[in-house]
């Protein structure tokens, strides 16, 4: 193993028998044919059985749906990100000369994937204890200081509530632009709720993302003009 992945190995915590697995865990699509899409894959479905076992656990008060909301925020896209970015993994992915040329180690799902693809590295050299072991150490911190579930609705659920609880139509959204190559867009949404003449916009890498972003716009302008009313 050369000396780079092995500093990985140290800030993992995890010390590979087959030093290949790693090097496949960092290896892009844009890099190799063989890179770490089926790793990534894997990890994830360990990640998420692991981390839903820890709320469990955590949680024994708590719902499903909560359960659910609470697992949503550890492991979606940019915690995932975060995650990688402390464990300076950017440094050690292999990428193809235009990912490299565009920022590729930067970029939060080049970073969340090749995080997965990791942890089903050490899923597959280690197995399921080496595993969870790695993935409760990284999760220490977060898993010590959950929110309140309630805490967790995203922006569309509160704005929904928030709509049916005063009998006010419920919003409508729509796509103003797409920007950007296929790997790497950018929506921008429109929300309006009939009978006011708010409108708010948002912007983000899904179109989910951007309709969250306007969606929190919009709760936020509709509780204000509330409390003007008071």
């Amino acid at each position: 193993m050369n000396q780079e992945l092995h500093k990985l190995e140290v800030r993992l915590g995890y010390r590979f028998r087959n030093a290949d697995l790693l090097a496949e865990a960092v290896t892009h699509r844009s890099a190799n044919s063989r890179n770490n899409e089926r790793l990534e894959f894997l990890g994830d479905s360990v990640l998420n059985f692991i981390v839903a076992d820890e709320l469990y656990q955590r949680c024994p008060q708590e719902t499903e749906g909560a359960l659910s909301r609470l697992r949503a925020s550890l492991v979606n896209r940019p915690s995932l990100a975060e995650l990688a970015r402390e464990l300076q993994l950017g440094e050690h992915l292999r990428l193809g000369s235009g990912e490299l040329k565009s920022g590729g180690h930067r970029r939060e799902s080049i970073l969340a994937d090749a995080l997965e693809a990791v942890l089903g590295a050490v899923y597959l050299d280690g197995g399921f204890e080496a595993c969870r072991s790695l993935i409760q150490r990284l999760y220490q911190e977060r898993l010590g200081r959950l929110p309140a579930a309630s805490e967790l609705k995203d922006g569309k659920t509160r704005l929904q509530e928030y709509l049916q609880g005063h009998r006010r139509p419920l919003p409508t959204y729509e796509v103003l632009s797409v920007t950007g190559k296929a790997h790497d867009q950018l929506f921008r949404v429109r929300c309006t709720v009939d009978g006011t003449d708010l409108s708010t916009e948002g912007e983000g890498g899904s179109r989910r993302q951007a309709e969250q972003q306007a969606a929190e716009a919009m709760l936020a302008l509709l509780l204000g003009e509330r409390g003007r009313q008071q």
